[in-house]
């Protein structure tokens, strides 16, 4: 009994790992393999007046607050691993008012949810130039942070509209040295 005991364990044991391997991801592309994206976003900076940081000393209704809109292009690429991905990212951005320019690399990791969407978290470093600064400095940079998710056609119903494009809606949210919060929102095209 003993035996026949061990025996079913190993089975159950070297089985599950060959069960649980896939060929492909829930959307239907390969599990493993890499993913090249672009896409266009745009969204808000909106920073914190109480926040005693270089871009927040003048953001008390003042002219030199950094606060506006920004149009941004980023790309990268996805590794999916099953379920998973791992990614890097970069971005650059152009601003309103207050930000100039923005640019930063990310890493980025998450989770493949339904037939094409993505949940995930990212963490990088970005630099900030600001159009105008009382005490003439220009720049910044420090860490950045978010959190987003993007859904694909067959996610929000519209399956037969754009078939294996690749395309997907972002929502984003993200800060700067906790500076800040950033909203955005875009459009992604994997390949």
């Amino acid at each position: 009994m003993r035996y026949l005991t061990l025996a079913a364990a190993a089975a159950t044991l070297f089985a599950a790992p060959a069960y649980a391997q896939t060929d492909t991801a829930p959307d239907g592309t390969p599990a493993f393999g890499i993913e090249p994206y672009v896409g266009l976003m745009g969204g808000y900076n909106d920073f914190d007046s109480d926040n005693d940081g270089p871009l927040t000393t003048n953001c008390n209704g003042r002219s030199g607050c950094p606060d506006g809109g920004f149009v941004e292009a980023v790309a990268g690429v996805n590794i999916p691993v099953a379920a998973f991905f791992i990614g890097a990212e970069g971005n650059v951005a152009k601003g309103f008012k207050g930000i100039d320019y923005e640019y930063g690399v990310y890493g980025r990791a998450g989770l493949r949810a339904g037939d094409s969407g993505l949940i995930y978290g990212k963490v990088g470093y970005q630099w900030i130039e600001t159009d105008e600064r009382s005490n003439g400095d220009r720049e910044d940079d420090g860490i950045s942070y978010g959190l987003g998710v993007e859904v694909g056609p067959k996610d929000i119903g519209l399956g037969g509209l754009t078939g294996n494009s690749g395309v997907r809606l972002r929502l984003e949210v993200s800060t700067f040295d906790l500076q800040n919060i950033r909203p955005s929102a875009g459009v992604i095209f994997h390949f």
